[in-house]
């Protein structure tokens, strides 16, 4: 968003959310460094040569809302720092229970669906497939994803969305008009010693940021990548559920597929009517469930490899993939397909990395998950040494007897979770692609006060619902299931795979031998797996390529569409010389009282007060431009709700004032408290801007005119990194001949404030407070503001298309983003107006 807004106003030379590279000579040049315009340049290359400069990475700049907004109590505070070594426990068992369910249920299906495609001929292919599979699980969900992708994380979260988000603080490559949080949450960069992969880096950051192109192809990945997620977390709950009630067929002889499709129907809708009680304690409920299945697949993996054929750890031997492609050539590459499922749930453990720490995930993994796994893929194999018939039912065959009920049930309960697992993942991906402008905004239910990234979505859960509820009464087979399963997890992992290896050249900086190892490594066996299931496409798994196609463009829409509308909103800006010419009246009427005007611009006077002022035969004598915002913690205390600034001189009174919430804030408490807090508030910050305007005063006496520059004030943050204060703070309201930058703010003051004697500031705030109680008495009236778009009658036909149906659509269907008070109809007004785009 702040992005947006620089390209409109050319004047800005300020980049409130960007690092820069800059050379210094010594660190006391560290405050003055910032001081400078962002696009001056930097040191000549003459300079270069000499010895005393070194090369240092400045922090972004801030405004002065971001210093007041880090006194939000556990802004940044880790959610699992200091905890006990029984919460520690009970977070094993939830991460069992919500990460690891969907692979851990691909036993149940994997080799099944691989020997439908290639039947065994004999042990060899037994051996080979066992092989496949074994290395499968250590390439892509070990080394790729535990030990490669969980740490390219942004502040702990994981999926397609997050890797976008990392890229864009560190590059402006986003076509977004989404603004970050910056006032709750000031990213940390560390310097870093000039080197070969320093220089790299800044040179693909160059041309990310110089290139629309790339830009444009970057985001395109991301959106398609997301698409397949929630792809996946449709097809999921299928294949999992379908897969565990199958093994009713081997204990009971009656049961046809019919009733298989009626039981899991059944299972699939109390699955999702219990997603509403929240990741923590479902996932506690259901960590010791998946325990025991994990624990179950080592039981008789480890029976079977003892009762028929322990030379099956002979697979280890990677020549036996040779073997079974040799032996069975095109058939062997159709089962790369069904080989794939046993990674399937490996994106899943990604993205649902918000709701638990990385070191968790990857303990978990190495320790419980892979062995498991491991000894459950070598019983199976070991059974069909013997037992070639079983090889559509590989897993409940190979069950003992006496504990085939038993693990039946346990099966499905590890199937109910492993498609929770799925499920997760599509509201944590939803909700990243909310935050970043990329899919309309619906109601996000926050189940767990701890941990901020636990979260229900009412909207997707019962969509996913649905559409899985299509896939299981109409693909019913196995084979064409798992095909539509491999297709949607595919396609994410290689939109990872490249995002990753983006984050590795621009970020990690590291040696660029192991960048290409890796993107050359998983994105060639990602690419030979995706043949294999695109082949066999037409078998009726095209139905999970359409979803994603759809889910693709209503992303695509609803960005391109807020988009225009946010460059829009931006361009028609007032300006403040416009404000100065209207004077303090505003060229109307100031009639008693406060009007309160909601819109979504966070800077700058939002077109919508010019609708007001030349529609309303008169405007209220205070105006404040109130903001929501969302910030990264549970609860926002009332007395820190809202952030202020002056906008104009004081003799307009007109004010900025951005209102925190919480994700576990309800916005929903009585106007006359919201008011009630909000004017207190207000005084507090008009008292505090006389106060630091004192103090300046004292200062100034003391200072010589070459210290006028110190305004700028340098905030040292807790890990160390330096920022520069882009925007004056309250105490640099004063009279300057400094020039402001505009960029900074359409709602900056006029540098040519009149600067009244000291002797009357005490007087002077008296009657400020003064005027705002009776304007308060006169009453507060909510101004809410609807700005809509449409496309000129001279655009093309898509473009007419698009905006004036398809994004109308969306935006008349999702949530407004303004407050959610209980306003009496009396102190509401709501206008609307539409731009012509």
């Amino acid at each position: 968003m702040a992005e947006e807004e620089r390209d409109t106003e050319r004047g800005s030379s300020i980049d409130s959310t960007e690092s820069r590279w800059v050379f210094q000579e010594d660190e006391e040049e560290a405050s003055e460094i910032d001081d400078f315009d962002g696009d001056s340049p930097m040191v000549d290359s003459e300079d270069e040569e000499n010895g005393e400069h070194r090369l240092i990475r400045t922090g972004p700049r801030i405004d002065s809302f971001d210093v007041e907004a880090l006194e939000v109590p556990g802004a940044h505070r880790s959610d699992y720092e200091d905890i006990s070594t029984g919460k520690r426990i009970v977070l094993v068992f939830q991460t069992l229970g919500v990460v690891f369910g969907d692979v851990g249920t691909s036993p149940l299906y994997t080799f099944s669906v691989m020997f439908r495609k290639a039947p065994i001929n004999g042990n060899e292919d037994i051996l080979g497939a066992l092989s496949l599979v074994l290395y499968t699980l250590i390439l892509i969900p070990l080394l790729k994803y535990v030990l490669v992708v969980l740490r390219a994380n942004d502040d702990g979260e994981g999926g397609t969305f997050a890797l976008y988000s990392l890229i864009c603080r560190n590059a402006k490559v986003s076509l977004l008009p989404n603004q970050l949080p910056s006032d709750t949450r000031i990213s940390g960069f560390r310097l870093k010693v000039p080197s070969a992969e320093l220089e790299r880096s800044l040179k693909i950051k160059e041309r990310l940021e110089n290139s629309l192109t790339l830009k444009k192809i970057l985001l395109l990945l991301v959106l398609a990548g997301t698409s397949m997620v929630i792809a996946n977390g449709a097809v999921t709950p299928a294949m999992s559920v379908l897969s565990s009630v199958n093994g009713l067929k081997v204990g009971v002889d009656a049961i046809g597929q019919d009733e298989v499709v009626m039981i899991s129907v059944a299972f699939l809708v109390i699955l999702f009517s219990v997603q509403k009680y929240g990741t923590s304690k479902v996932g506690l409920f259901l960590g010791p469930a998946l325990f025991i299945w994990f624990c179950s697949l080592a039981g008789i993996g480890i029976y079977n490899l003892v009762k028929y054929d322990s030379s099956v750890l002979r697979a280890f031997n990677p020549i036996y993939i040779y073997y079974f492609f040799a032996r069975n050539s095109t058939k062997a590459w159709y089962s790369l397909g069904g080989c794939l499922l046993c990674a399937t749930g490996s994106e899943a453990m990604f993205a649902d990395l918000c709701y638990f720490s990385v070191r968790s995930v990857q303990l978990t993994f190495v320790f419980l998950v892979l062995p498991c796994l491991i000894l459950g893929y070598l019983g199976q194999a070991a059974y069909l040494m013997e037992n070639h018939a079983d090889a559509g039912q590989a897993f409940f065959s190979s069950v003992p007897s006496g504990a085939f009920w038993p693990t039946l049930l346990i099966a499905n309960i590890a199937a109910l979770i492993a498609s929770r697992a799925m499920t997760t993942a599509t509201f944590s991906c939803i909700k990243q692609s909310t935050a970043l402008g990329c899919f309309p905004r619906l109601k996000i239910i926050h189940t767990s006060r701890k941990f901020m990234g636990q979260i229900y979505i009412p909207v997707i859960n019962w969509f996913l619902l649905a559409v899985s509820l299509v896939f299981v009464c109409s693909i019913s087979s196995f084979d064409e299931i798992g095909n539509a399963y491999g297709i949607a997890e595919l396609g994410v992992m290689m939109m990872t795979t490249i995002l990753v290896t983006l984050v590795m050249l621009l970020i990690w900086q590291i040696n660029i031998i192991i960048v290409l190892s890796f993107a050359v490594v998983f994105l060639g066996l990602e690419l030979v797996f995706f043949s294999s299931v695109l082949w066999s496409v037409t078998d009726g798994s095209w139905i999970i390529l359409v979803f994603a196609v759809i889910m693709f463009l209503i992303m695509f829409v609803w960005n391109y569409g807020s988009k225009l509308k946010y460059e829009t909103e931006v361009k028609q800006k007032l300006s403040m010389d416009l404000m100065r010419e209207l004077g303090s009246n505003l060229g109307t009427i100031r009639a008693p009282g406060i009007g309160l005007i909601y819109n979504e611009l966070v800077k700058g006077i939002p077109g919508i007060f010019g609708h007001f002022l030349t529609t309303l035969p008169a405007i209220h004598s205070m105006i404040i431009f109130v903001s929501i915002k969302y910030v990264p913690i549970a609860v926002v205390p009332q007395s820190e709700r809202f952030l202020f600034r002056r906008v104009c001189q004081k003799s307009y009174h007109i004010f900025r004032c951005i209102a925190r919430y919480g994700y576990k804030d309800v916005r929903k408490e009585n106007h006359q408290t919201f008011e009630q807090l909000l004017m207190e508030s207000l005084e507090k910050f008009i008292r505090r801007e006389a106060q630091e305007r004192s103090l300046e005063s004292d200062r100034n006496d003391d200072t010589s005119s070459e210290d006028e520059y110190s305004g700028s004030r340098v905030l040292i943050a807790p890990n160390g990194s330096v920022y520069s204060l882009g925007v004056p703070l309250l105490a640099d309201f004063t009279e300057t001949n400094i020039p402001i930058f505009e960029a900074s703010t359409s709602e900056d003051v006029n540098p040519h404030y009149p600067n009244p004697p000291v002797l009357d500031a005490e007087q002077s705030l008296e009657r400020e407070l003064s005027f705002i109680r009776k304007a308060k008495e006169s009453g507060i009236v909510y101004l809410i503001g609807h700005a809509d778009i449409r496309a000129r009658k001279d655009s093309w036909f898509m473009k007419k298309l698009v905006i004036n149906y398809f994004y109308a659509f969306l935006r008349k269907n999702c949530r407004r983003g303004i407050a959610n008070l209980s306003v009496p109809h009396s102190h509401l007004m709501q206008v609307g107006m539409t731009y012509m785009v």
